[in-house]
């Protein structure tokens, strides 16, 4: 099932009738009360500048590719993110002339407008082709090489096409998003590090995990709360390994269908990339969820005996990184793609509402901006 729910904002350009679709529940109207002394059905018209303003929360794929719709289209926005920097599961570490890609390992481009956006990423320097050596490891010491699928990466490294997006909007980092309210006068957030933001927005998208969305929801939208805590999503233990030589293996990355892992990837092999020979592990899902609490020594016991089965050799150094959020599980429903309710401007947008994956992320968030752009331009 889809939802979308249509919001009567601040229209941007000339009327246009939006296209309707099944939603939770019927829209809505709020009469003008002496508290709301200038609204447009039941939303407030900034009277300085009647341009709509929007909060996008999250700044991974999703929420970056919805914000860069709006504000394409000329609406005013602010994004925030909890981290220091935009990327979310598309982020790398670093440090000094090391880095590592421990979250998203590769994307891929099937749909036509985002084989567009990775094109115009690739142009920009901000992505390129890897043309890994790719194999499936069934047993230890068994290798059979996949079907070539092309696969891109971000370069210099994989948080590259995040930030390149980010270049022109208003981002702010390191803010914990707490709670959202929708009042008369428009959409408070509070973030745990600043308190109330001073601006009052028309909508409120949310874009991140559902877990995270969950909570922040309960107030305002309880039945978007329990979808979201309906969806599962799944953990992955991250092992960056560094190496002071390169390793003789015959692949550059592998499914494993053995053991704890699921993935190993030579990092230094992606373009772009310098610094020490590097790989990195991702653990099984069912196997994270079993060891979640584990201490980060212990999980790199079992992960580095495990690629050592597969031909890998013990690190100089190694770094672990549990990802509470890594992807969503199947459930065997249809992935709705994105959330928008007219009733009062909130917007919910990220993989985990369409299938997963980096594309289906920048999908979900541009699907959104423009069913916001729609509504606007309806009244």
């Amino acid at each position: 099932m889809r939802y979308a729910f249509f919001n009567p904002l601040p229209r941007l350009e000339s009327p246009r009738r939006a296209r309707r679709s099944g939603g939770l529940g019927a829209p809505r109207r709020r009469p003008p009360t002496p508290d709301r002394p200038l609204s447009h059905a039941g939303r407030i018209v900034n009277i300085s500048d009647s341009r709509p303003h929007i909060a996008v929360v999250g700044a991974g794929i999703a929420g970056l590719s919805c914000a860069t719709t709006l504000r394409a289209a000329g609406c005013r926005l602010r994004l925030f993110d909890r981290s220091r920097g935009p990327a979310g599961r598309m982020s790398a570490r670093r440090d000094g002339d090391w880095q590592c890609d421990h979250g998203a390992q590769y994307f891929t481009a099937r749909d036509r407008a985002f084989r567009a956006e990775v094109a115009r990423w690739q142009k920009a320097g901000a992505a390129a082709a890897w043309p890994a050596r790719l194999a499936v490891l069934d047993a230890p010491n068994s290798t059979a090489h996949t079907t070539q699928i092309e696969r891109f990466v971000g370069t210099p490294r994989m948080s590259a096409p995040a930030r390149l997006l980010a270049e022109t909007l208003p981002l702010t980092t390191d803010c914990t998003i707490e709670k959202v309210l929708c009042e008369p006068r428009g959409w408070r957030l509070w973030s745990a590090e600043h308190g109330a933001i001073d601006d009052r927005f028309d909508a409120v998208v949310l874009a991140m995990p559902a877990p995270q969305v969950a909570p922040l929801l309960h107030a305002p939208a309880p039945e978007l709360a329990a979808m979201a805590r309906s969806t599962v999503m799944r953990a992955c233990w991250a092992l960056m390994l560094r190496f002071d030589a390169p390793l003789p293996l015959a692949f550059d990355a592998a499914f494993v269908n053995h053991g704890p892992l699921r993935w190993m990837a030579h990092d230094s092999s992606k373009p772009g990339r310098g610094g020490p020979e590097t790989w990195l592990l991702h653990a099984r899902a069912e196997w994270s969820e079993a060891h979640l609490d584990t201490p980060p020594e212990q999980v790199a016991a079992a992960m580095l005996a495990a690629f050592e089965q597969c031909g890998g050799r013990t690190p100089v150094a190694w770094t672990a990184h549990r990802w509470p959020y890594a992807d969503v599980a199947p459930d065997g429903d249809p992935a709705p793609g994105y959330v928008w309710r007219e009733v009062d401007g909130l917007g919910l947008c990220g993989d985990w509402l369409n299938g997963g994956r980096v594309e289906g992320a920048w999908l979900s968030g541009r699907a959104l901006g423009h069913e916001m752009l729609r509504a606007l331009q309806s009244v």
